[in-house]
């Protein structure tokens, strides 16, 4: 049963680690670029577009699917950045161990 209760103090320890955890990727911020950094969007840590930045000269009437393609590989790569972001933080209340199952609610 000492066992057992050393597991629970480990457990309730890491809730407490994943919601303060929780709280700065909330707060985080990450920047996706492309076209050389003429598109920018800005994400938090909980994949909420915050902010795009178009540079001017992309942005041409007679050439939209560019502008949207541009659009489009910005946002993805601001996604992979949080998704990394998340693995980070995810391997430090876990010390790098792959448990099933135990990931950030967003």
């Amino acid at each position: 049963m000492k066992d057992l209760g050393n597991i629970l103090k480990q457990a309730q320890k890491m809730q407490g680690e994943m919601a303060k955890i929780q709280e700065e990727m909330a707060a985080a911020s990450v920047v996706g670029q492309s076209g050389g950094g003429m598109v920018e969007i800005t994400m938090d840590g909980k994949q909420e577009i915050k902010n795009i930045r178009l540079d001017p000269t992309v942005v041409d009437a007679r050439d939209v699917e560019m502008l949207e393609d541009l659009i489009v590989a910005a946002f993805n790569d601001a996604q992979k950045k949080v998704q990394v972001l998340n693995q980070d933080s995810m391997a430090k209340v876990t010390g790098g161990l792959n448990i099933p199952g135990l990931k950030l609610p967003f």
